[in-house]
């Protein structure tokens, strides 16, 4: 099973276009998983003709998907209990602390979460903490980023990086 993980992708403000990495990835998806701050409705449903999505919502998004998603869940593939929070909300000084902190009562096996736009990928007692970074707005990051969950025999979670001139096809 092959996941794409993605968050802050705030289009159309910052792009109004899927970048063609995410494409070519998406098109080779399961399923789908968005950390927050799509900022439109039009985004879930252009995800959704690939591959079944959820996600939750962020602090830059409409009712609509506040009110469709939430703001943290848990969902499970293949044995695999996946934490999903945006990070943006509760007490914690870092987006990885606030985001750690919604799950202190579910056991999950992973953490993922978005807001900061910042790539993580650690392991933090015991439990797995997984920020795929942006694919469309990388602010002080070298490149743009998302996430790959694959999950076999066993579970592989990686980024995947791209660069400015990768983001409509140019080279």
């Amino acid at each position: 099973m092959k996941i794409i993980v993605v968050s802050d992708t705030h289009m159309p403000k910052k792009s109004k276009v899927l970048p063609v990495p995410l494409v070519s990835a998406l098109s080779q998806a399961d399923h789908i998983l968005h950390l927050g701050d799509w900022q439109s409705v039009d985004l879930y449903e252009t995800l959704k003709g690939f591959a079944p999505v959820d996600g939750v919502a962020g602090n830059g998004d409409p009712s609509e998907l506040i009110e469709q998603f939430g703001f943290c869940k848990v969902v499970s593939f293949q044995g695999f209990r996946f934490g999903l929070v945006h990070g943006h909300l509760g007490k914690g000084k870092s987006t990885e602390e606030r985001a750690t902190r919604a799950f202190l009562t579910n056991s999950v096996d992973v953490i993922l979460f978005g807001h900061s736009h910042i790539p993580i990928n650690k392991k933090k007692d015991g439990i797995h903490l997984f920020n795929p970074g942006s694919p469309t707005d990388k602010r002080r990051q070298p490149f743009f980023s998302y996430g790959v969950i694959e999950i076999k025999e066993s579970l592989s979670i990686r980024h995947e990086y791209f660069s400015k001139d990768e983001l409509v096809g140019r080279k």
